[in-house]
């Protein structure tokens, strides 16, 4: 039975913090539409367990614009790849005419004006395109997510490796779906949110040394933390055949990342999401087949 009459856009939802979100607000008795890339065993999913499916683009305004139609309040998110700014235009034009009154937009720690990275700075200008909308606006910009640590991590043997370039940063890496219970709390009450822009950190700050001995705890075997330069990670990205988009933007944020732009922790998720995050090693419990292989973004050392 549903809470109430309203309905929520989700889009990539089936991402990382989509996926819960959706899953969230359904068990809350709500309404969910979710806007997927494509139909596939994770979007069937999500239909079983309740879910409006909706399968289009972000950079189609008609795809768009259609999956607006009825919709109360959404959550906007878009990937680490190009396009954001059209993406955050259509969406902006579509909820206007659709009259929504609310939404949630995922931005990202590193988000300012003089963002090195390309992608950081779009989405700062998507903020201040979406705050210039008559809609009430949150801004989520979470440091680090824990999922990064399965992402890049190594798995020789019986022992593991993060090759990263972020020397002796630091940061409180932040489980997505512990955010998922702030994004379904704005979406249920936006007023108190509205213009404002929400740092996400979980419990725990700590350099890359004591992540890896965190995930050693968890896993019950010798982790390593091997800092490499940023040219060597993005050639290893490279050869990878990760985009030039991400690749740029992750090489700039490891020196914002070495300069403590993504350090601190905060109580924000209690507090808004009346919720408690999991700590690195709740996480990698939780997720332990995700360590069984090497991450899809691991740099391997260079042969010499």
């Amino acid at each position: 039975m549903t809470s109430n009459h309203r309905l929520f856009l989700i889009t990539s939802a089936t991402g990382s913090t989509g996926q819960p979100t959706v899953r969230l607000m359904l068990r809350r008795g709500h309404r969910v539409r979710a806007f997927v890339h494509r139909e596939d065993d994770r979007s069937r999913q999500l239909a079983a367990e309740g879910a409006e499916i909706v399968v289009g683009d972000l950079l189609d305004f008609h795809d768009v614009s259609s999956a607006m139609r009825g919709v109360s309040g959404a959550y906007f998110c878009y990937p680490i790849a190009d396009g954001l700014l059209d993406a955050t235009v259509a969406f902006a034009q579509a909820a206007t005419e659709a009259g929504i009154r609310s939404v949630v937009n995922m931005s990202q720690i590193s988000a300012r004006r003089e963002a090195g990275s390309n992608a950081a700075r779009q989405h700062w200008l998507a903020e201040r395109l979406l705050d210039r909308t008559a809609m009430l606006t949150a801004h989520l910009r979470p440091t680090f997510f824990a999922e990064w640590i399965s992402w890049s991590w190594g798995r020789q043997g019986d022992e593991g490796v993060l090759r990263l370039p972020f020397g002796n940063g630091r940061h409180a890496p932040v489980a997505a779906v512990d955010q998922a219970y702030v994004i379904a709390a704005i979406l249920e009450n936006p007023e108190p949110h509205d213009r404002q822009a929400y740092p996400l950190h979980g419990p725990v700050e700590m350099d890359h040394y004591g992540i890896a001995a965190a995930v050693s705890r968890a896993l019950g075997i010798p982790v390593r933390y091997e800092p490499i330069s940023i040219d060597e990670f993005a050639g290893g990205l490279a050869s990878l055949g990760v985009s030039s988009h991400l690749i740029q933007h992750l090489s700039n944020v490891a020196v914002d990342y070495q300069n403590g732009v993504f350090a601190g922790t905060n109580n924000l998720i209690e507090v808004i999401g009346n919720h408690s995050p999991m700590t690195v090693e709740e996480f990698v419990i939780d997720r332990k087949h995700a360590f069984d292989r090497n991450g899809r973004r691991f740099v391997p050392p260079t042969l010499g």
